[in-house]
């Protein structure tokens, strides 16, 4: 999406029109999800805690939407500025919960995957969670916004406060430490 369009509709929405609310957000929304996932542990498929934050972040977006001040093309920046906000909302409640619910007993087969593709995902999930911790917090919140929010440098760039080309610059050098690492374990 150009940041034209994306411009057009904020101004819309702010403006009450709820087609270009609703089409706003579905613009926003897989990036968000993807974000949300990105930055939040989850169990194999079941990525409920991921889109239940996505979820707060649109609720928190469209209470908020009357009051955004800045102009419409940094309007992405504050969006993922929120989702940030909720992540580390959802990470600090998770660290202060010690409840452990007990299962509910299933009556019928899981249609999900099997318990070797649950163990699979798990560890190429922690392997990938232990790359991304040999990064800075930067190199880490510009890959993850580049490579699972799929957002572009520019998208990035508004989002962490820099420009572009230090975008590419920090993502290139982030995944050639990766590669260093890597080739390293032989």
């Amino acid at each position: 999406m150009q940041m034209n369009e994306l411009a057009e509709q904020v101004s819309a929405a702010r403006s009450g029109d709820k087609h270009a609310m609703n089409d706003l957000f579905a613009t926003l929304r897989p990036k968000v999800i993807r974000y949300c996932r990105a930055r939040i542990r989850s169990n194999g498929p079941d990525h409920t805690a991921a889109d239940d934050v996505a979820q707060e972040v649109f609720a928190a977006v469209l209470t908020s939407l009357h009051r955004f001040r800045g102009h419409e093309a940094a309007f992405q920046s504050f969006v993922f500025g929120i989702a940030a906000n909720k992540v580390a909302d959802h990470h600090r409640a998770r660290s202060r919960d010690r409840t452990h619910l007990a299962a509910e007993p299933v009556d019928s087969t899981d249609p999900g995957p099997g318990p070797e593709q649950r163990v699979l995902r798990a560890e190429l999930g922690e392997r990938m969670r232990e790359l991304l911790g040999l990064l800075t917090e930067a190199q880490r919140e510009i890959l993850v916004l580049r490579v699972a929010a799929g957002l572009s440098a520019a998208e990035t760039a508004a989002i962490v406060g820099s420009t572009p080309a230090a975008v590419r610059v920090a993502q290139h050098r982030a995944l050639q430490k990766l590669r260093q690492h890597l080739g390293g374990e032989g």
